[in-house]
């Protein structure tokens, strides 16, 4: 494993700086012409052949942060999406992504780095192409490469020779040398006999104030050493540390694993927080306790249960390849159904909120996106929850400020009468003060409302 590294340091590792500065003896600070030589220098180490363009194929949570990285590091960017209204609302300068302010992607566009578009056909002249596409699961639980065996087949008529081509999309090891390569290589043209291939798994945690497309360490493996080289002088010019795996294989497992250390994790957290309540335990207090120790802990925190774009679907791809190869990912398998009985639990506990008197109680659930802080609802265990609670007999709307329609339906205002409600999401702008000002009980799933009144901890 090779680590450049480009700013910034990285915990754990002997890191070795790949860059010199030419100007360091002089007394003028070019502070600002020393950052752009640099990325320039790197830019042009991808591809001295063609222009600097690259091209993204999906402008979501993934493509789009990755689209004004590569802008701000000098590239000139095509953003490809099959969605026109989504298209239309980039080009008009809303971003639809809580990690890319409007003001951002407004001066992308203005200055002409940048542009998206429904037409594949615009990443002809592109020196890069990432594939930055939704892998979910299908309705068995299984991997769903279908949008991404679009996009590879989608380009490769329009790829020039010599281009590189990363998948930032999560998969299974062998998705790269097995799916992307060969349906790539059957209908690119005659004109383009060599094309390069990385993986390099996204690494995005959409809201996080902290970690981004800068200074989030990237793995890159390549399908042979030309290609490795390309794709590490590509993340290179925009990001602080790229780590060189030896395989493809290697880089696509590791994404697997660090999802599924995170979904083990939490679903150990979500059984014990059961075990402490039933024993009258603050569950909170013991994670608090067990965090002092400096070594070998890590703490995670209950709630409604997984959900988001990751954790709650990459572990599945790890399973499915266990079997393919004979075997079990059992301890895996058993993380993902406690995590999926965590709704009907938190469902059970806000109906015994509700008084014996009320015959079709009432349920207010707080938030519907996945996590605070984003608009994103996919895999949000919410759903579960609430089919749970209407399984139960209950009544259930929600409310969510962040948050306009979901599942077919639209939020409702605080003041909507309830029996209890559910805080699966603390999302900014809520007024609970409108709830236990009129008595309403609320079951909080968060650990933000501890110690007030009328809110029973979960």
């Amino acid at each position: 494993m090779r680590i450049t590294r480009i700013g910034s340091l990285v915990d754990g590792f002997t890191v070795q700086s790949s860059l010199k500065n030419p100007l360091r003896d002089s007394n003028v600070d070019c502070s600002g012409v020393h950052e752009k030589c640099r990325l320039m220098t790197r830019i042009s180490a991808v591809s001295t052949q063609k222009p600097q363009i690259l091209a993204i194929i999906g402008q979501g949570y993934v493509g789009l942060p990755l689209a004004m990285a590569a802008v701000d590091a000098g590239w000139t960017v095509v953003g490809v999406d099959n969605f026109a209204s989504k298209v239309a609302q980039i080009s008009g300068g809303v971003s639809p992504v809580e990690d890319v302010s409007d003001a951002q992607l407004k001066a992308a566009l203005s200055s002409g780095s940048y542009k998206a578009t429904t037409e594949i056909s615009d990443i002809a002249n592109a020196s890069v192409i990432a594939i930055c596409v939704p892998t979910p699961v299908d309705d068995k639980r299984e991997p769903d490469l279908g949008l991404l065996r679009s996009a590879a087949f989608g380009i490769a008529p329009f790829i020039a020779n010599e281009t590189l081509v990363i998948s930032e999309s999560t998969s299974y090891p062998g998705t790269l040398r097995n799916v992307i390569v060969p349906t790539i290589n059957s209908a690119k043209p005659t004109t383009s006999p060599k094309i390069y291939f990385a993986s390099a798994p996204e690494r995005v945690n959409p809201g996080d104030p902290v970690w981004n497309q800068r200074n989030t360490p990237r793995l890159v493996g390549a399908i042979d050493s030309e290609s490795q080289s390309r794709a590490i002088a590509f993340y290179e010019s925009i990001c602080d540390a790229v780590v060189s795996v030896s395989t493809p294989e290697v880089a696509e497992a590791a994404k697997l694993l660090e999802n599924t250390f995170r979904l083990i994790n939490i679903a150990l957290v979500l059984e014990f927080n059961q075990i402490c309540s039933t024993a009258g335990i603050d569950v909170h207090e013991v994670i608090d306790a067990a965090s002092t120790k400096p070594y070998g802990y890590m703490p995670f925190r209950p709630g409604v249960g997984v959900g988001g774009h990751c954790i709650p679907v990459d572990p599945l791809y790890l399973t499915w390849w266990a079997r393919q190869h004979g075997g079990r990912a059992e301890l895996v398998e058993s993380a993902d159904s406690v995590s999926h009985k965590m709704p009907r639990y938190v469902a059970q506990r806000a109906i015994d909120l509700v008084p014996s008197s009320s015959v079709n109680p009432k349920v207010l659930i707080l938030g519907v996106a996945y996590k605070p802080g984003v608009s994103d609802v996919r895999e949000s265990p919410v759903s579960e929850l609430r089919d749970h609670l209407l399984s139960l007999g209950a009544n259930v709307a929600w409310h969510d400020p962040l948050v306009q329609t979901w599942e077919d339906s639209k939020s409702v205002d605080l003041d909507w009468q309830c029996d209890v409600a559910v805080l699966a999401v603390k999302q900014p702008g809520m007024n609970f003060q409108q709830l236990t000002a009129r008595g309403v009980e609320i079951l909080d799933c968060t650990n933000t409302m501890k110690g007030c009144a009328g809110v029973t901890p979960l």
